[in-house]
This record gives C-alpha cells, sequence and structure tokens, in this order.
C-alpha cells in the first residue's frame, strides 16, 4: 500500500525491534514505508537483541545526543559454560568448560562485584572505532587491538533464576555499557565462562516497551494511526531518566 508523504511526522516512534535486525535496518523500514525524509535512532540495538529502539521523526532527530545519553533496562539470558569473541551467542567459541558446579548463589555473589560504577574493556566485535576503522571490521581480519577501559554505571543486576545452564537477568544500566561483556567478564569471575544468549530492552530513559510499536504493527497502519503513536519530543526529553532513583 502506497502512503502519502506527511511533513508533520516529528517526534518520538517506540519501535519493539525484532530480532536479526540492525537499528539501521529499521529507521530504513520506518523511512520507505512512510516516506518520512528524517529517521534516526537514539541508542542502537544489537542485531541478536529486541525491543525498544527510540526511532527519531523529521526534527526530532536532532535530539538524537541527549536522548541516546539515557539510561536502559533490560532482561536477558546467560548461557555458562562457553566464551564467544562477541560475547554473544552469534560469534566464534573460544572456549568451553564444565558448569556444573556453578551455583545461583555464586552467580548472585560475584554478580555484586559488577554493580556501581566499574570500568569496562568494550569488545572488539563492537562498532567503536580504532585509528578510523570499526572494531567488528578488524576482528573479522582476526585482529585484536588495545582497548582502554571506560568508566560506566550497572545501577542494578539482578540474577532470576537459573535453569541448568542458562541464567536468567535484568539490569539497569547507563549509556555505553555492553551487557553482553558485563556477561562474559561475569563467566570468567566465575571460571566457566559464560555468553549473552538472548537480550531485550525494556526501556530506554522514559520510553518504556509498553509503548513500543512492532514492525508487524507498522507494516499496516495508517498514517493518522502511526500519528498517533508518536511522542512529542518535549515531552519525553526533560524526563528522560526520571525513572532512575
Amino acid at each position: 500500500m502506497s502512503l502519502p508523504t506527511d511533513p508533520k511526522l516529528d517526534g518520538i516512534l517506540i519501535v519493539d525491534k525484532p530480532q536479526d535486525w540492525t537499528s539501521h535496518d529499521v529507521c530504513a523500514f520506518v523511512r520507505k514505508r512512510f516516506k518520512i525524509k528524517k529517521v534516526g535512532h537514539a541508542g542502537t540495538l544489537d542485531p541478536l537483541a529486541t525491543g525498544v529502539l527510540v526511532v527519531l521523526l523529521g526534527r526530532a532527530t536532532k535530539s538524537s545526543m541527549p536522548l541516546s545519553g539515557c539510561d536502559k533496562e533490560y532482561a536477558g539470558v546467560m548461557q555458562l559454560g562457553v566464551a564467544t569473541d562477541s560475547h554473544d551467542r552469534t560469534g566464534t567459541i573460544l572456549e568451553e568448560k564444565p558448569w556444573d558446579s556453578v551455583t545461583l548463589e555464586q552467580i548472585r555473589e560475584k554478580a555484586m562485584a559488577f554493580t556501581g560504577e566499574i570500568i569496562q574493556v568494550p569488545p572488539m566485535v563492537s562498532a567503536l572505532k580504532h585509528k578510523g576503522v570499526r572494531l567488528y571490521k578488524l576482528a573479522r581480519k582476526g585482529q585484536t587491538v588495545p582497548r582502554e577501559g571506560r568508566p560506566v554505571n550497572v545501577y542494578a543486576w539482578d540474577i532470576d533464576r537459573m535453569e541448568g545452564p542458562l541464567v536468567h537477568f535484568s539490569t539497569r544500566v547507563s549509556k555505553g555499557t555492553y551487557v553482553r561483556t558485563l556477561v562474559n567478564d561475569l563467566g570468567a569471575v566465575l571460571g566457566c565462562g559464560a555468553t549473552l544468549k538472548d537480550l531485550r530492552r525494556m526501556r530506554s530513559g522514559n520510553c518504556a516497551l509498553t509503548e513500543s510499536v512492532t514492525v508487524d504493527d507498522l507494516r499496516t497502519l495508517s498514517l493518522q494511526d502511526l500519528r498517533n503513536r508518536i511522542f512529542p519530543v518535549y515531552s519525553i526529553l526533560p524526563y528522560a531518566n526520571s525513572h532512575q532513583p
């Protein structure tokens, strides 16, 4: 179905990003589907991850930086006994170890060391740049370069339950925190290794999953329906991190 162009589509659209889509894929889909010239996002989600992607329409793209700086909330699943180069299940397996002796209590205890302000070394498989080149491009060539640790805040990391080697958790973190690296580093401390299996962003700043629209929904929405799902920037930006204590 072809839709007419609507020049008044400015604001924030909260999209529930599907797995295996990049954040760019979602923006490109929205741009083409609704014929909007300017579409961006505030805070990239890895293709593996699902959940809240803050999509910026029209003049709202000018607010990308402050909205990207918001804290994030996630629900996820880690797999014990395996470590990968990307720190998630999409990467190449580097090591496998027995995990059977690890208990839920031990995981909770060790996770406490990764809460508060910590220094995190970004993974090689990431979009950060080294001398102008994305790290993941170097990683694909088998290259590893030094990365400086960066201060991040892990406000909470709750280990919910354990089902065999799968550990369910929720976490609330500051901008720039790699949850997959949190998992990898916890696995190293536990001695058995761990990698991220699934991740779902529940909230970005004041934008919650409960207010999101799916890509399948967007395929059939009319322009008026879309307009009804758009939040004005002024209603989100002043309260970007209002959910934080």
